[in-house]
């Protein structure tokens, strides 16, 4: 018996009925599959059924990645690392579908990654993610709500997200003491042209830490009270930083690379 660690936010998932929900969210027949913690490998086995082409997991518990290999021996690749020190890209040449029921206590972390270092190209056709129902709440916010903040907009910017389902604590082992939701993430055709993401995420990371206060002063503080670019963006400084949308955010981005560049 596999004792889950609480210092790796260890919640296996039991549930038959949420593994079918799970592996049907998207075709994966002759696909390159990434899952992120796997666990015991419920959700492999169900991965494997569906005859995908390639099958990589990343699994940072030394004792489930060697019960992985001894149990899934050369069907799959077992990584054992942790998933914030992996550079995605160099796996693999082709696209991954990609599975992860995520450790609740890094799931933001892992997202906020994957798109700060996203690049022209995608390395992935589909993110099915479990996340804490609380983060996935945030993700999905629109503006002018009170969990809309820095997550929604980054995530926004370059994919469509769609929730599938919301899960109840009794479909994991052991239960955790929240419900999780189930979300779908796939690259969007077109996107705002942000010249390096990580400039999105500092200009959101300077407004929301002012979340309660009027945007007058993490404005100043990044453009210096430059009136032209309020006037452009049309922004009344006497608004909260929930009040402005995606888009506003993608702009603002854009005036502080050129005023950088």
């Amino acid at each position: 018996m596999i004792k889950a660690k609480k210092s790796l936010g260890q919640n296996f998932l039991i549930d038959k009925n949420i593994l079918e929900k799970i592996i049907n969210v998207t075709q994966i027949e002759k696909k390159n599959i990434l899952e992120i913690g796997p666990g015991t490998g419920n959700l492999t086995n169900y991965i494997l059924k569906k005859n995908p082409k390639k099958v990589i997991v990343i699994e940072k518990d030394k004792i489930l990645a060697e019960k992985l290999e001894q149990n899934f021996r050369d069907e799959i690749i077992v990584i054992n690392k942790d998933i914030l020190e992996i550079d995605e890209t160099s796996l693999l040449k082709e696209k991954f579908t990609v599975f992860g029921n995520l450790p609740y206590n890094i799931s933001t972390e892992i997202l906020s990654k994957w798109i700060v270092n996203l690049k022209d190209s995608f390395w992935f056709d589909h993110l099915i993610l479990m996340f804490q129902k609380e983060v996935a709440d945030r993700i999905i916010s629109k503006f002018n709500t009170s969990t809309y903040g820095r997550l929604s907009i980054l995530t926004n910017w370059k994919l469509k997200i769609d929730k599938i389902c919301d899960i109840k604590p009794d479909s994991f082992s052991p239960k955790p003491k929240v419900e999780s939701s189930l979300l779908l993430l796939s690259p969007k055709n077109k996107s705002f042209t942000i010249k390096d993401p990580k400039n999105l995420e500092k200009v959101t990371r300077i407004f929301f830490s002012h979340r309660r206060k009027m945007l007058k002063k993490p404005f100043n503080e990044l453009f210096n009270g430059d009136q032209k670019i309020l006037e452009k963006l049309k922004i009344d400084l006497s608004l909260r930083p929930q009040n402005l949308d995606y888009e506003t955010y993608y702009q603002l981005t854009s005036e502080y690379e050129n005023l950088r560049s």
